[in-house]
């Protein structure tokens, strides 16, 4: 899975690890936007979120995450790159397609190896086909038309592109591949001044609910702390170590992520992290880790010792929307699923991926089951959007 491939005078290579590619070509096309200074506006698909991802063993062998990056070149250049990974299992996507694997192996096939693009274990949007500034469209074709050839050349089920951007799965789709709509909970900055602007623009049953769940959190005997950059401690990770181990052993099985990787994190990335450590009684009790985007503050993982009621609201989603909006972003990133999001302020906002599949007769099934899907999206998220915790338009004139 090495050999160069030629698309349009544009030399496509698979590489066997991000070892094999400088940091600077590889974030010249994955966060141009960070040539100036400043955050890029995904972390997830930088060199060295990828990269500490592979020394920390977190991905390679034994993980069912082989990493096999892509980079095009043109005329010596390094114009795109995508973060490309043989699956042997379908673990740790977020975008559910157990069964199509299903599907698949009923049918007599071998649904695995796949190859994904994706950023591993993180379900937030971002681009997926990464191109230098100037190559958009020739990079991406090239990217696309190598996987789909990689992925045919070596009989494999298929190909999926995971939590791209919307303009990237509307380009996809215009390539042939499938366009798959799902929907998670985002919180949106509607240019707030603090986190009491934001309870205003609810209804009068959800701020005070939300006060009532704020007040509950903040009484559980101790102290919350967001902490960033060199404020982040080794005590803080090994606490967080045990919280995500609680929390990963009880929904995965296992944990995804191994020790290595919170250390390689705070070597190489603590200033892209924000960090809420709940502490009583001298005891780190309770963290939830979160990533900083350029516009976007991304939540991943909570994890706690003991339990207290309504913490987990306080340190995944009030403590994220108290930070993106003193820090003027535009909007937290939650995660995948959780209806219970939607009472605090987190809306049901469409993802997207994309698929493909060499087989003519699955790929049509696939289809007509993605067009079902889709309707079926589109009235959950409409229904749920009505449900939301905003005050309507009578209510608002009623105030003023």
């Amino acid at each position: 899975m090495t050999k160069p491939m030629e698309q349009d005078s544009i030399s496509v290579t698979v590489l066997h690890g991000l070892d094999q590619i400088a940091e600077a070509d590889w974030d010249a096309c994955a966060c141009p936007e960070t040539a100036e200074g400043g955050a890029p506006f995904s972390p997830f698909t930088t060199w060295r979120f990828l990269r500490a991802l592979e020394v920390s063993g977190s991905v390679g062998p034994g993980t069912g995450w082989e990493p096999h990056p892509m980079v095009a070149e043109k005329d010596g250049q390094v114009i795109a790159v995508c973060p490309l990974y043989a699956k042997g299992h379908s673990q740790g996507e977020y975008i559910f397609d157990h069964s199509f694997a299903q599907a698949y192996d009923q049918a007599g096939g071998s649904y695995y190896p796949k190859l994904q693009i994706a950023a591993p274990f993180t379900p937030a949007t971002g681009r997926r086909f990464l191109t230098r500034p100037g190559f958009e469209a020739e990079g991406m074709s090239a990217l696309v038309q190598a996987a789909v050839q990689l992925t045919a050349e070596n009989g494999l089920s298929s190909l999926h592109a995971t939590f791209c951007t919307e303009a990237e799965a509307i380009a996809g789709e215009s390539m042939g591949l499938q366009r798959r709509v799902t929907q998670q909970f985002h919180w949106f900055n509607d240019g707030y001044a603090d986190f009491d602007a934001f309870l205003a623009a609810l209804s009068s049953r959800k701020r005070k609910a939300i006060r009532k769940e704020r007040q509950r959190a903040q009484a559980f005997g101790g102290s919350i702390h967001m902490l960033t950059g060199d404020a982040i401690e080794p005590r803080h990770w090994e606490a967080f170590w045990r919280f995500y181990q609680d929390t990963g052993s009880r929904k995965w099985g296992r944990p995804y992520l191994t020790r290595a990787f919170f250390d390689e994190v705070h070597r190489t990335m603590r200033n892209d992290v924000a960090l809420v450590m709940c502490e009583r009684d001298g005891r780190l009790v309770a963290g939830a880790l979160n990533f900083i985007g350029r516009d976007t503050l991304y939540g991943r993982y909570w994890g706690c010792t003991e339990d207290h009621p309504c913490l987990h609201f306080e340190a995944c989603y009030y403590q994220a929307i108290d930070y993106a909006i003193q820090h003027g972003l535009a909007r937290v990133e939650a995660g995948a699923q959780g209806e219970h999001k939607l009472a605090r302020g987190y809306l049901p906002s469409e993802t997207h991926s994309l698929h493909w599949f060499p087989d003519k007769g699955f790929s049509r099934a696939v289809a007509h089951y993605l067009e079902a899907e889709l309707r079926a999206v589109n009235e959950e998220v409409e229904i749920l959007t009505a449900y939301g915790p905003f005050r309507k338009t009578t209510d608002r004139e009623e105030t003023e």
